[in-house]
């Protein structure tokens, strides 16, 4: 079920951010991109101010948090990442489609994120484009993303 979040979530929101980071975009980044970017663990606090500045859905399955996504009322997708043991189970898919949803109610025309490499494909198969490869300095050392968007109609 995909639902808003609220502050209770934070928690598993960092949790499943470190973890997911940690075990699923390993697959694409190196051992010190992956340590710059997942931190040295769950930052609750840090996840909980982000909620503050946009829309955090989570996709909850019997209470609990599988999978978390944030969105900007500028159009921007901000996270999408889905627990490391629930991967292709349509998570990412649910979250998104709350977020396309949201932005057609406030009137957003078009949707644009920064996917990392490991998420560039899913955002491909659902009509984003990709604008041009971008270098992310996540306290070093720099990981490349793709700025990417799709026009909503």
């Amino acid at each position: 079920m995909v639902r808003l979040a609220t502050s209770f979530d934070a928690s598993a929101i960092a949790t499943l951010f470190h973890e997911t980071v940690k075990k699923v975009n390993s697959r694409d980044y190196d051992v010190k991109q992956i340590a710059a970017w997942a931190g040295a663990g769950p930052d609750v606090a840090k996840w909980r101010a982000r909620q503050a500045g946009r829309a955090t859905w989570v996709f909850e399955v019997g209470g609990t948090v599988r999978g978390f996504a944030e969105f900007g009322a500028n159009g921007q997708i901000e996270a999408i990442y889905v627990h490391a043991d629930h991967q292709r189970k349509g998570i990412a898919s649910a979250l998104l489609v709350a977020i396309e949803e949201d932005a057609r109610r406030l009137g957003v025309a078009r949707l644009y994120t920064e996917a990392s490499t490991t998420a560039r494909g899913f955002f491909q198969k659902r009509g984003f484009k990709a604008l041009k490869p971008a270098e992310v300095d996540a306290q070093r050392p720099s990981l490349t993303n793709f700025r990417m968007a799709k026009p909503l109609l």
